[in-house]
């Protein structure tokens, strides 16, 4: 296998464990999505098998997206800033609102021992 089959198969393996994840599937829903076998689908992804054409069109249409999406390397930008999936943004919004919420409950309290301070000096 040449240098550039090898990293096609890499470049496509990356892309459609991507939009797997974007799209929620598992391998085996993905499989059944685009009817083909689960065994595939992680053939392909573990760059173990290479794909036919109609393969690679049942597995686009199954993702939502075009053909030629599999096929592009990462951009340099998607390198330096990834795509957040899904789980990435409710964990980063859970830690947002986790940490909000400690800020406020430690304000109350701040307040709270600050009017005790204050109505007990009167």
């Amino acid at each position: 296998m040449t240098a550039e089959t090898e990293k096609l198969r890499r470049t496509f393996s990356k892309n459609l464990k991507k939009y797997r994840a974007l799209a929620g599937f598992s391998q085996e829903r993905l499989a059944e999505a685009a009817g083909i076998s689960d065994q595939t689908v992680n053939d392909i992804e573990g760059c173990r098998k290479w794909v036919s054409d109609k393969t690679l069109i049942k597995l686009s249409i199954a993702l939502g997206i075009e053909a030629y999406q599999l096929l592009i390397p990462l951009a340099e930008s998607e390198k330096n800033y990834p795509v957040l999936l899904e789980q990435d943004i409710l964990h980063d919004l859970r830690d947002s609102i986790k940490a909000d919420l400690d800020r406020r409950f430690e304000d109350v309290l701040t307040t709270k021992k600050q009017d005790a301070v204050t109505s007990g000096n009167a």
